[in-house]
């Protein structure tokens, strides 16, 4: 199993960061990928997978992290971000994407601007893109429709946009992943979603420290809990938990150039 979204860095893991990325190993865990949120983060990160293989991480600027930072600064961040790429470490662009409704300091215009500029990077760098996208899917799609397609692909991260506008991202070739949401009772989008994606394009993540699963909701999310993630998924799709485990690990090493550790070793 292989968590393809976790802010591991996320200041709600200082008490015990240790203790959960032990009990992720425990739990069956093969792989963490943590997206980047901004800037000051980025060389931390790239320490990460130096010390330990199965834990890999994507660079960018998240959507609501935008009102942080100057945006006469966003040349220099994106030219930045380009160098650390060629020096290699990273398996994706991103956290990058769409948010709304706009908020001061990122309005749609800069959002759109700056995820160009993303874009721009992965296909650059031959890097599959880590897509945040909430209230804004038109907007994303009027984008997509007239950007040029990063090659090494696009993962939309915590889908929930439904099934009509799914259809629109698998015809681009766009990767789905899915976090806790799959599994609490209200839970209907995301379901009709998951059952028209491709299986080959199918990856699960927890988001942690967010949007726990049940019978955790509610609670800080860990990676630890991606099982119930993947059991949700199963019984949507109706199929056994370790089938789908097993393609979906499958599934994000292919995404990620085989980044990942195999799960033999």
């Amino acid at each position: 199993m292989i968590d393809t979204h976790c802010h591991l860095d996320a200041a709600r893991f200082n008490p015990d960061r240790p203790d959960v990325v032990a009990r992720a190993w425990a739990a069956g865990l093969h792989g963490i990928l943590i997206p980047a949120v901004g800037p000051e983060t980025w060389e931390p990160l790239l320490e990460l997978p130096r010390q330990d293989a199965r834990i890999q991480v994507g660079l960018g600027i998240h959507p609501q992290f935008l009102p942080d930072l100057p945006p006469e600064d966003d040349g220099m961040h994106l030219e930045r971000l380009d160098a650390l790429l060629a020096r290699g470490g990273a398996v994706a662009v991103g956290e990058c994407g769409l948010d709304g409704p706009s908020v001061t300091g990122a309005p749609l215009e800069r959002q759109v601007a700056v995820l160009r500029g993303h874009l721009a990077l992965a296909r650059k760098h031959g890097l599959p893109v880590l897509m945040h996208c909430h209230r804004l899917h038109p907007a994303l799609i009027d984008l997509l429709k007239t950007e040029a397609w990063p090659e090494a692909g696009i993962l939309m991260h915590s889908y929930s946009g439904g099934a009509e506008l799914a259809r629109f991202y698998i015809q681009k070739g766009c990767h789905f992943s899915f976090a806790g949401p799959v599994t609490w009772a209200e839970a209907r989008k995301p379901l009709d979603a998951l059952r028209v994606i491709p299986p080959e394009r199918l990856v699960a993540e927890t988001d942690a420290p967010d949007q726990a699963p049940t019978p955790f909701r509610g609670q800080r999310s860990e990676p630890g809990y991606l099982p119930h993630v993947l059991a949700g998924m199963a019984h949507v799709l109706g199929e056994p938990v370790d089938v789908l485990a097993q393609r979906t690990t499958e599934n994000a090493r292919r995404l990620f150039r085989e980044a990942f550790p195999p799960p033999s070793l």
